[in-house]
């Protein structure tokens, strides 16, 4: 994900960095070379005279930009539920981490005339294992190795285990249920705050499942055949549309007309996958950095430094 300060509008016009010209460069380039072509030939193709005008282009073009904003829309849906759904992982696993730091009776009572005891290790391990559930809710979004990035997070005998695992965020979870299951069984977790628990819980499990709807259920491939088709239909046409009306002017109006239809397609397939490593995707490193973050501060401990923008301004 692009983090940068806004640029001045002389920036805007120039800013390479997520206008997305890397990407469509050679689209933009093919039919602005057949624009070229088709001046020098005025609008003849084979010794035929191609009799078009800028008329059907204007009922096209405007039915074209309401199915490219459909597109456009249909994928910003899908972005800001992902963004939502990890904003509730955030919310979910400092609830977890507060509930176990405040609602759990210590392993042994403190001596008379003493303070409470500090955080037993087994609490710690359960809070800084939520933020390894945020870390593999990422790897299997991403389709990483599954123990990518959970060095210190997670109990060494579940990290071992994750990488023979279809799931690993739903055995992180597991590990979750059967800690507090054994804090009821100790007594430590009466039965109606083992409930508030399991309620966090599920509710997190939830967030999992609706990224994993996300990713997993792309819009129709179909839809994105006939948009890029009808896209590149009407750019390769339009010169010859044009090229009598305005003459040496075609190459740069199609070009215009070109990078919006191409820039828009381009972009609505960024965000139509939230998840991936594109410039416009989510910030996932970031979120899970940050969840990891706001855990540590609870703990009491000092916190990883926050991920931000390289030289770049990128950051994913």
């Amino acid at each position: 994900m692009i983090v940068r300060p806004r640029p001045s509008w002389v920036g805007l016009l120039f800013a390479r960095r997520g206008s997305l010209m890397p990407r469509i460069a050679g689209q933009l380039f093919l039919v602005f070379a057949l624009s070229c072509a088709v001046v020098v030939a005025h609008g003849t193709l084979f010794k035929w005279k191609v009799t078009l005008t800028a008329a059907p282009f204007s009922l096209m073009g405007v039915a074209l930009a309401i199915f490219l904003g459909f597109r456009i829309n249909a994928s910003y849906d899908r972005y800001w539920e992902a963004r939502k759904l990890w904003g509730g992982v955030l919310i979910e696993t400092r609830n977890l981490a507060r509930q176990a730091l405040t609602l759990l009776g210590p392993a042994s009572p403190a001596p008379a005339g003493t303070s409470a005891p500090a955080i037993g290790a087994d609490v710690r391990e359960f809070v800084l294992a939520l933020a390894g559930f945020a870390a593999s809710m990422r790897n299997q979004l991403r389709a990483q190795p599954a123990d990518a990035g959970l060095s210190g997070l997670l109990a060494p005998e579940l990290l071992q285990r994750l990488p023979g695992l279809r799931h690993a965020p739903q055995g992180v979870g597991l590990w979750l249920g059967q800690r507090m299951q054994a804090w009821r069984t100790q007594g430590r977790l009466p039965p109606e705050l083992a409930r508030v628990m399991e309620e966090s819980l599920d509710r997190l499990m939830g967030l999992l499942g609706g990224c994993e709807r996300i990713a997993n259920t792309p819009l129709p491939f179909t839809y994105s055949v006939i948009l890029h088709r009808s896209a590149y239909c009407y750019c390769m046409l339009l010169p010859f549309g044009l090229v009598d009306s305005i003459g040496w002017m075609t190459p740069l109006v199609v070009g215009f007309v070109s990078y919006t239809f191409f820039a828009l397609e381009s972009l609505s397939d960024e965000i139509e996958e939230p998840f991936g490593m594109q410039p416009n995707d989510l910030a996932l490193d970031a979120m899970v950095v940050g969840i990891e973050s706001s855990l540590r501060e609870l703990l009491g401990e000092t916190p990883p430094p926050l991920l931000q923008p390289d030289d770049q301004f990128l950051l994913r």
